[in-house]
Protein backbone atom coordinates (compact mmCIF):
# COMPACT_ATOMS: atom_id res chain seq x y z
CA UNK A 1 0.00 0.00 0.00
CA UNK A 2 1.14 3.15 -0.77
CA UNK A 3 2.11 5.60 2.32
CA UNK A 4 -0.42 7.53 3.92
CA UNK A 5 0.96 11.06 2.77
CA UNK A 6 0.92 10.15 -1.16
CA UNK A 7 -3.17 8.88 -1.32
CA UNK A 8 -3.78 12.09 0.77
CA UNK A 9 -1.75 13.99 -1.97
CA UNK A 10 -3.65 11.85 -4.97
CA UNK A 11 -7.19 12.44 -3.21
CA UNK A 12 -5.87 16.24 -3.40
CA UNK A 13 -4.87 16.12 -6.87
CA UNK A 14 -7.89 14.14 -7.65
CA UNK A 15 -10.30 16.76 -6.32
CA UNK A 16 -8.71 19.26 -8.49
CA UNK A 17 -7.73 21.15 -4.86
CA UNK A 18 -4.42 23.53 -4.53
CA UNK A 19 -1.54 23.30 -2.13
CA UNK A 20 -3.06 26.59 -0.66
CA UNK A 21 -6.67 25.47 -0.46
CA UNK A 22 -5.61 22.24 1.96
CA UNK A 23 -2.87 24.55 4.24
CA UNK A 24 -5.46 27.28 4.64
CA UNK A 25 -8.03 24.47 5.78
CA UNK A 26 -5.51 22.58 8.25
CA UNK A 27 -4.26 26.32 9.20
CA UNK A 28 -0.86 25.70 8.88
CA UNK A 29 1.52 26.88 6.28
CA UNK A 30 2.39 25.21 2.58
CA UNK A 31 5.70 23.82 3.50
CA UNK A 32 3.71 21.79 6.01
CA UNK A 33 1.79 20.17 3.74
CA UNK A 34 4.48 19.00 1.78
CA UNK A 35 5.89 17.45 4.81
CA UNK A 36 2.61 16.12 5.03
CA UNK A 37 2.47 14.18 1.61
CA UNK A 38 5.90 12.71 2.54
CA UNK A 39 4.43 11.13 5.43
CA UNK A 40 4.17 7.07 6.31
CA UNK A 41 1.78 7.63 8.78
CA UNK A 42 -0.10 10.21 10.84
CA UNK A 43 -2.26 10.04 14.07
CA UNK A 44 -5.80 9.38 14.31
CA UNK A 45 -7.14 12.88 15.07
CA UNK A 46 -4.91 14.28 12.26
CA UNK A 47 -6.36 11.82 9.76
CA UNK A 48 -9.68 12.45 11.15
CA UNK A 49 -9.55 15.88 9.89
CA UNK A 50 -8.04 15.40 6.97
CA UNK A 51 -11.01 13.20 6.14
CA UNK A 52 -13.30 15.60 6.97
CA UNK A 53 -11.35 18.23 4.91
CA UNK A 54 -11.55 16.27 2.16
CA UNK A 55 -14.66 14.50 2.32
CA UNK A 56 -13.29 10.81 2.06
CA UNK A 57 -12.69 7.89 4.67
CA UNK A 58 -9.11 7.12 4.58
CA UNK A 59 -9.59 4.97 7.69
CA UNK A 60 -12.11 3.15 5.27
CA UNK A 61 -9.09 2.41 2.08
CA UNK A 62 -6.94 1.44 5.38
CA UNK A 63 -9.02 -0.92 6.36
CA UNK A 64 -9.68 -2.14 2.78
CA UNK A 65 -6.27 -2.33 2.72
CA UNK A 66 -5.93 -4.94 5.85
CA UNK A 67 -8.46 -7.25 4.87
CA UNK A 68 -7.43 -7.17 0.98
CA UNK A 69 -3.37 -8.54 2.85
CA UNK A 70 -5.26 -11.23 5.02
CA UNK A 71 -7.02 -13.07 2.09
Amino acid sequence: MKPIGVLIKEELERQERSISWFARKLSCDRSNIYRLFAKESLNTEQLKRISLILEHDFFADLSQHMHESHT
